[in-house]
């Protein structure tokens, strides 16, 4: 790697460090010494999310732990995919567990869609996980891009205006007893292009889950279709979505009548 190059790498490195770390220490998000469950499903967003932890563990004495769920709904390309995450776990010196769930039987069972299952299921082995290695919080990897997508998507299926919050920063996820696991989305402070150069010019590896190119699932349709006919017309739209859902949600503390 050419000087240029290496200063070009440091330079977005700390450029995504900065930015995820001051939106964390303004929204509250994490505290020196937590001890944290990172949802690691082997995507670009989730290794960019598991190196900057892993970067900041000594730092901020943090406690570190790696959960992959397999949904068992793509084969030995899922199976690849927890292998994948399992490895690079052991890479960085990070103790991970590999858990599954049937989501197919479980959206029959329930009368569901697949997505809202593997969603319940995930999120259920996730807070069950915490527990177990009590870690007081959860870590998804959603971005900026994934903010807007679902705001969007939200205002597709007709929402109330809490809907148009997007994803929120943090929330309770479990709460047993005087226990308590609150999930955090620390990325949400960058996109999806940012992570994308971040790796890059890292040279971390990634897995792609192929499905996500599938625009029968309306998620998909709105990254790759609505947004960017939206965008031609208003270059800032995700921009703007996120200064929405941040005025709402000031609205809304303060109006119980909004919710």
């Amino acid at each position: 790697m050419s000087k240029r190059e290496t200063v070009t790498r440091k330079a977005v490195t700390m450029k995504l460090w900065n930015r995820v770390l001051a939106n964390a220490r303004a929204r509250g998000l994490y505290s020196d010494g937590d001890s944290i469950l990172l949802a690691v499903s082997g995507g670009p967003d989730s290794v960019a999310m598991l190196d900057f932890f892993a970067g900041q563990a000594r730092t901020h004495r943090l406690k570190l732990h790696v959960c992959h769920v397999n949904h068992r709904l793509r084969g030995k390309a899922a199976d690849a995919d927890a292998a994948f995450v399992k490895r690079l776990a052991g890479a960085y010196g990070i103790s991970v567990s590999i858990l599954s769930a049937d989501v197919k039987k479980l959206a029959e069972k329930a009368g569901t869609g697949v997505e809202h299952a593997a969603r319940t299921a995930r999120y259920r082995l996730l807070a069950d996980t915490a527990l177990k290695r009590k870690c007081v919080l959860v870590a998804t990897a959603h971005h900026s891009d994934d903010h807007a997508e679902t705001i969007l998507l939200n205002l597709l299926r007709g929402t109330e205006p809490k809907g148009l919050l997007g994803i929120p920063e943090k929330r309770l996820l479990r709460k047993r007893g005087k226990r308590r696991v609150d999930i955090i989305r620390p990325m949400l402070a960058v996109s999806r292009k940012e992570i994308g150069e971040y790796l890059k010019l890292n040279g971390l590896p990634s897995r792609k889950d192929h499905t996500n190119e599938d625009e029968h699932y309306t998620r998909n349709w709105i990254r790759k279709t609505l947004l960017p006919i939206l965008e031609k017309k208003q270059p800032r739209l995700r921009a703007h979505l996120a200064v929405l859902s941040r005025k709402l949600s000031s609205l809304i503390k303060h109006s119980k009548s909004l919710i």
